[in-house]
């Protein structure tokens, strides 16, 4: 095949929720990565997509944040977290409290 298209592109790529995950737990790349026993280099070619870990390490990393590995990768974008709590969360009403 010559050309690849958007859909085979999308496919291809991991998606992932390591940089937020790191950023909520105050924790580094070369943290994360002893504690699942790779190169502090290999979690940031992960971030990056530029990397597919393997099944075992997925396993590692979701026990790592004691959470389902779907939560962590998956081979489609993730919505942004805002747009999840906004979701489950819709915003006050601005007009309640106010005397006409």
């Amino acid at each position: 095949m010559i050309g690849k298209t958007a859909d085979e592109e999308v496919r291809k790529r991991l998606h992932n929720r390591l940089a937020v995950l790191r950023a909520e737990r105050g924790i580094t790349r070369r943290q994360l990565a002893e504690a699942v026993g790779v190169n502090h280099q290999t979690i940031g070619f992960l971030e990056r997509g530029d990397y597919r870990p393997s099944v075992e390490l997925a396993l590692q990393i979701a026990t790592h944040f004691t959470l389902p590995v779907e939560a962590i990768f998956s081979l489609h974008p993730f919505a942004p977290m805002s747009a999840q709590l906004y979701r489950s969360h819709p915003a006050p009403d601005p007009t309640i409290g106010l005397d006409a």
